[in-house]
Formats: structure tokens, sequence, C-alpha cells
């Protein structure tokens, strides 16, 4: 089961993401009229996570029992070739030269988001994924031991008290009343256990939905997604004192996401055309390659291939970045993405074990 609508909505967030990183020089996304958006837009992470949760259990929902093994190949055909090719660019810019090896280690890896300070190294968008991949490799663990053993009922009250108390501890953790060493400064941003709760309530709210989708007819739901987003845009206009990070602004996203899963409004109908389907695709492969594409279209490397003197604060630059981000982007999504994880989800485990005990 695939809900179309949502791909889309996976590229709006990586967009603005992008605007939040490479457009952070720009005036008009850090002091006009809807700066408030744009420099808040890193927040889109958490969507991420919380829309992860909520499509991992809809693909998943015909399973009685995941493989482990099959289950991460999947999960590593899909995101490590795009991530693989960010490392291998943001390296290559440096000619591999002063590579720390440490950091390199644990972003090959994917486990920089849980060594203090190492979130952020080598291509920094990556620290998502080494989140995710914390949440692949218990999401088995999760289905197969306990959401098919235990009552809605019971699922809810766990994962809604797990979400409540993270959101706490969190909130402790930014005013400084707790001090935690592996959750210091900007590690409590990073660290996979406090982003736990977002996929979580990503899970639950899919499986809300499986619950009841069947007997929700189709109805249009435009208004209420409409009011959501604007008590969204409230939240960042009016911001109060509460940080908006790792899970707090699921009370929104959650609705929000079940609401564009079962509107046939004219809008979310639109978002299920193939063009759009296309850039939700995409989507992922402009988050993780932001840094590189940002890395080779400098005004320094402008200028020196083509003569035209550049400011960092230039509007003209951030437009030739994120035009030649989604260039990139789909190349590699159609010509490397698609076809490596093709290859790599036909290559069968059981066979490369049964040859090794020979």
């Amino acid at each position: 089961m695939r809900i179309q609508q949502l791909t889309f909505t996976r590229f709006v967030a990586a967009i603005l993401i992008v605007i939040f990183h490479l457009g952070k020089d720009i005036e008009y996304f850090t002091k006009g009229s809807l700066s408030f958006i744009f420099t808040q837009a890193n927040v889109g992470v958490s969507y991420f996570f919380v829309l992860s949760g909520f499509v991992m259990i809809i693909a998943y929902k015909d399973k009685v029992r995941i493989d482990f093994l099959e289950f991460i190949k999947n999960r590593i055909a899909r995101i490590y070739p795009v991530y693989f090719l960010a490392i291998f660019i943001t390296i290559g810019m440096k000619l591999f030269l002063k590579i720390n090896w440490y950091d390199f280690t644990l972003n090959i890896f994917m486990i920089q988001a849980w060594i203090p300070y190492k979130a952020l190294t080598i291509n920094f968008p990556g620290w998502s994924l080494s989140v995710e991949m914390f949440f692949y490799l218990i999401f088995p663990i999760l289905v197969n031991n306990f959401y098919r053993k235990y009552t809605f009922k019971s699922t809810s009250i766990l994962i809604i008290s797990f979400w409540v108390i993270n959101q706490f501890f969190f909130q402790l953790l930014n005013s400084k009343c707790i001090v935690i060493s592996i959750f210091q400064d900007e590690n409590m941003y990073y660290h996979p256990f406090l982003h736990l709760n977002e996929f979580l309530i990503g899970n639950l709210s899919a499986i809300y939905f499986i619950k009841t989708h069947e007997t929700n007819k189709k109805v249009n739901y435009l208004i209420p997604i409409l009011l959501l987003i604007v008590a969204l845009l409230i939240l960042f206009k009016f911001h109060f004192g509460v940080n908006y990070h790792n899970g707090f602004l699921s009370f929104i996203f959650v609705p929000l996401i079940l609401l564009i899963s079962i509107s046939n409004d004219l809008i979310t109908s639109f978002f299920k055309k193939d063009f759009f389907i296309f850039l939700g695709e995409i989507s992922f492969s402009v988050y993780i390659l932001q840094r590189p594409v940002s890395k080779i279209f400098t005004p320094f490397l402008i200028e020196k291939h083509t003569g035209i003197r550049l400011e960092l604060n230039d509007p003209k630059l951030f437009f030739i970045r994120l035009f030649s981000l989604l260039i990139l982007s789909s190349l590699s999504f159609l010509f490397f993405e698609k076809p490596l994880r093709n290859a790599i989800k036909k290559f069968n485990l059981n066979t490369l074990f049964q040859k090794n005990r020979f």
C-alpha cells in the first residue's frame, strides 16, 4: 500500500530545509516577510522522522513477520547509494586531503549521530540518516515482538507516554535544567534516542490509519489541512518559548499526515500526479546532496570557470545551486540510486549464507 499524495510532502520539506541551509546568506530568506518560516525550516527533519514511522508501518502492514536481514538489506538499498555518493563527492572536493579517517569511518557505518560532536562531520545532512538507521535496526523488533502482540490501546498508551516524557526531558535539556554529557549542547538535537519518539508516534498514527481507513470514506479535508498549516505558521511566527525540535510538533504533523492520506480534495489529488510523485521520489537526493552541490558551486569556482562574480548573499548563487541540485538529484535518482537499489534488492542473502556454510 502506498499513499501517493504524501510523497510530494517530502519534497516540500526537503526544499524548505535546503533554503534553511543554502539560503542563510540571502536577505529575503533571513529578513523578508516570510523569513520566520525559512529560519525555522530545519524542523522539517522532524516531519521526515514522523512520516518515516508512518510509511514504514503502511509498507509492512501485510507482513506477518519481518525478516530482519532482508529488511535491513532493502533499507540499505534505499538510502545507502546516494548517501555514499554524497560522502564521496564531499571528500572528493577536498581531493581526499586532510580526511579525518575516524569521522569517515563513523559516516560510512552511519553511526556519527551516536557520537558527541560528530553528527555533522563530512556531509552534515547525513546525521539524519544515521538516526534513520537506528530506526531501521529496531523496527523489525517492534513489529515482530510488540505491535503484533499488544492491543492498539496498550500500544497507544505506551507510545504517547514515551512521547510526553521525551518532550519534558528534551525541554529540560534545552533549558539546562539537567545536564547529561552525551546530550549536552548540540548533541541533544542529533542523538537517535531523542528522535525515537517521532518515529514511534509515526508508527502509532499508521496503526490507527490501518485500523480505521477502511471505514473512512474519502472526504474533502482541505479546510482542516489548511487550518493545521495555519496553526504551524502561527507557532513559527509567535514563538512561545518552547523548542520545536525533536518531536514537539508531532501534534500537528500526525493529524496533517492522516488528513492528507484520506482527503480527496483538489490539492491532494493534484499531488498524485506523476510529476509531483517524481519530485517526492528525488527529495531524498535533494536533501542529502545539498552540501556537495554547495561545495561544487562556490563563488570562487563559479568565477574561475565562468568569469561570473557572485557573492554569498547574491540570490542568483542560491538559485544556481538549487537548480543544479534538482538536476543532479534527478539524474542521481534515475541513473544511480534506482538501478543500484534494484540490484541490491535482488541480492539473495540466504544463498550467500548457505554458500558460506561449506
